[in-house]
């Protein structure tokens, strides 16, 4: 399928699939790419900032008022009759609205997420770029921690929320990969939880902290359940909870983490992959608990190819970057999820 794509004729609206093509992007762009000739479509206002950032020069940079009917007519002039496009990025009345314009003979081929299948694998200088965002996504947490340690103490989660921003964006410098995810205690049993403008941190609590940013456009992504005692916390992945039964919990996703990362190989499918960690949870007794995938792949997206998950039929190659993420969640209690990004070297996972 790779290869496939790789040597077909494509477009693609999405702003990041825009950037791997050809070096630049923006919110009303099309990239056309028909064999051996390739085109970015813009209106007015991005067409002298697309003609001095695009970075391969055989790329056309073309003005248009209507995306769409321009590429149909460098697809009508073009000998190329079969077309390759993403489902997810177009609405099915632009769908109708271009095939419609198109001569009879010219063919589409809707194949979800092409885009991201054609960078899959990564290069040595992108896997560069997503340790760089994942060292300054580390940084960001220490000086979190250090911001909670000496203020933390009884502020409301949405403040916590909205001050972690600051580090994570090193005052400005970075933009965020996605939104953070804050939680104490039984928020934390939310894995995609919103911040409360009720709970307050208190010495005691749990804090399940889950955020990243982009280097270069590459993202990170990075979390850590930790506890807030009268010490302070840490984001390190070795904690001491008073309570047992969470302990015990967090001592299992732990150990399904590490297993997994450690275990991992590849040739292995996403759903064997993510089997791994499964079968320390399950036979653990908390099975039920663990309600979400293993992993997912990231790079430009947040989200990307390739997923590991009990559906995944993906086999795994040497440079692909994803995330280990196993979780427990027991509702209106708590929540633990410990999460590294890992790129596959010489068969094995090497943690970024």
């Amino acid at each position: 399928m790779k290869k496939k794509i790789n040597e077909a004729s494509y477009f693609t609206l999405n702003e990041n699939a825009q950037y791997f093509e050809c070096g630049y992007s923006c919110d009303n762009g099309l990239f056309l790419k028909l064999k051996d000739e390739q085109f970015f479509i813009t209106d007015a206002r991005y067409t002298l900032e697309a003609k001095q950032t695009i970075s391969q020069p055989q790329t056309q940079v073309i003005e248009s008022s209507d995306l769409l009917a321009t590429a149909a007519t460098l697809i009508n002039k073009s000998p190329i009759k079969h077309i390759i496009f993403d489902p997810h990025q177009i609405t099915l009345g632009a769908f109708e609205r271009l095939k419609g314009s198109l001569e009879s003979k010219k063919t589409l081929e809707g194949i979800g997420n092409f885009c991201q299948t054609k960078r899959i694998i990564k290069t040595k200088d992108q896997i560069k770029l997503i340790k760089k965002s994942q060292k300054l996504n580390k940084e960001a947490y220490k000086n979190f921690a250090k911001y909670l340690n000496k203020h933390g103490h009884l502020m409301r989660e949405q403040e916590l929320y909205y001050r972690s921003q600051k580090y994570l964006t090193h005052n400005g410098t970075y933009r965020l990969s996605f939104e953070p995810i804050l939680g104490i205690n039984a928020n934390a049993a939310k894995p995609h939880a919103l911040p409360s403008p009720k709970v307050k941190l208190k010495y005691g609590d749990l804090l399940l902290f889950d955020a990243g940013i982009a280097y270069k456009r590459y993202c990170s992504d990075r979390t850590r359940t930790g506890f807030f005692g009268k010490d302070g916390i840490t984001f390190s992945k070795h904690q001491n909870f008073p309570d047992k039964e969470l302990q015990k919990i967090y001592d299992i996703v732990l150990q399904a983490q590490e297993k997994t990362i450690k275990l991992l190989r590849s040739g292995m499918s996403g759903k064997q992959i993510d089997g791994i960690a499964r079968e320390v949870i399950d036979k653990a007794g908390y099975g039920k608990y663990f309600i979400h995938s293993t992993g997912h792949g990231i790079g430009l997206d947040i989200h990307e190819l390739p997923f590991i998950s009990k559906k995944s039929e993906t086999i795994i190659e040497d440079g692909m970057v994803f995330s280990i993420e196993p979780g427990i969640y027991i509702p209106n209690r708590y929540g633990v999820r410990i999460e590294d990004l890992v790129v596959v070297e010489d068969g094995r996972a090497v943690v970024l």
